[in-house]
């Protein structure tokens, strides 16, 4: 059985990071499993914790008053899901859904900044990882708002 810092080092986030550093954050970290359907996040809600998923799929929703879940993007094996987490004020975004059974390493958002706090490095290769993540989502939605909201006003 692999231990979790071995288990993260295969994600594009963690790679380059340095073995003490993948083992403080290893020490942040449970290995979860959840069934189809399950939900993960919830917009508003409190930001605990973030997730790398290691098998399944889980899609990132959020609430379109007047039209329901607006699907923004799906993420998969190898993905890290949440960065609210690690921003004030440390509240979900958007909903996080199992699509299909999941397997993910979960990371409690409170330990890992606390490591941060005392290992500005570490922090600082957190912040950069994450900050890259952050702009996926914020494109995926871009482009989710752009094909919702621009071919209505192409039909009107």
């Amino acid at each position: 059985m692999r231990t979790i810092d071995e288990l993260i080092v295969e994600s594009p986030t963690f790679q380059g990071l340095s073995d003490e550093q993948l083992k403080l954050i290893a020490g942040c970290a449970v290995n979860e499993h959840y069934e189809a359907g399950e939900l993960l996040l919830r917009e508003g809600d409190p930001a605990e914790r973030f997730y790398l998923i290691r098998h399944g799929m889980i899609v990132l929703e959020m609430n379109a008053p007047g039209r329901g879940a607006l699907q923004i993007q799906t993420l998969g094996e190898g993905d890290v899901l949440g960065w609210s987490w690690l921003f004030a004020p440390h509240r979900w975004a958007m909903d996080g859904r199992t699509v299909q059974e999941s397997s993910l390493v979960a990371f409690d958002g409170t330990c890992l900044r606390d490591k941060c706090e005392e290992d500005h490095e570490l922090g600082y290769e957190l912040m950069k990882r994450f900050a890259a993540n952050l702009i996926d989502r914020l494109q995926a939605t871009r482009l989710q708002l752009i094909d919702v909201y621009g071919r209505d006003s192409v039909t009107a």
